[in-house]
């Protein structure tokens, strides 16, 4: 009897019964004659140990899988291959050396997504990605470095913009005396509304210059 999610390869006298596998349900053999390979067509899991991979860039890390496959053709899998589970878990592991080796280290921390159904043909997809310790030191140095450099570029940006605003300012001014006087007055405002004890009242440079050159008595 074979289960509905299994299939029976028979081989009588050395050779595949024609029809190919058999089941589910009940069927008979000839004993002493008929030698029967049973094959599970449910998806098989299964994790592929940590493998140390070489990248494009010369950086070695250690990176592991997870694989799920499933056997469509129950007689290829007993005919083609010895032993059909041994092989795909070599073929995972060798798929993922080789695959991996074409990447570089950025690539690989960025496109896991892509690089793993790029490996969906052969049924496997990567889960994790081992740095060794010197090289996460050094690349959170890189990281912490390009953050530094990236505040002080804003930092600088900023400086510019208000440079130029306190330029347009200036020329607003300097076309209109006027506005000297408003910006004056505002001024006095904000500081009287801050409740401040002592208020220095700036003169303007007008009437410290007709001081200046008033001849003496």
């Amino acid at each position: 009897v074979v289960a509905e999610y299994e299939r029976a390869v028979i081989f009588r006298l050395g050779r595949i019964l024609e029809g190919g596998a058999k089941g589910p349900g009940l069927f008979f053999i000839v004993p002493c004659m008929d030698i029967i390979r049973k094959v599970d067509l449910r998806t098989v899991t299964f994790d592929v140990p940590p493998q140390e991979v070489l990248t494009k860039d010369s950086v070695t890390v250690a990176v592991d899988a997870v694989v799920y496959y499933r056997i469509y053709n129950p007689v290829i899998a007993v005919t083609n291959v010895e032993d059909a589970d041994r092989s795909t878990r070599l073929l995972a592991a060798t798929t993922l050396r080789n695959v991996l080796g074409t990447k570089n280290l950025s690539e690989i921390l960025s496109e896991r997504e892509s690089i793993s159904n790029m490996m969906q043909a052969s049924a496997q997809e990567f889960k994790d990605v081992r740095l060794p310790v010197q090289l996460q030191r050094a690349m959170a140095a890189e990281a912490e470095a390009a953050r530094e450099a990236r505040a002080k570029v804003i930092a600088a940006e900023g400086e510019q913009k208000a440079s130029r605003a306190l330029k347009e300012a200036a020329d607003v001014i300097n076309e209109s005396p006027f506005a000297l006087q408003l910006r004056y007055l505002q001024t006095l405002n904000t500081i009287s509304a801050e409740k401040n004890s002592t208020i220095i009242f700036p003169l303007p440079l007008e009437i410290l210059s007709n001081f200046m050159h008033r001849p003496p008595l």
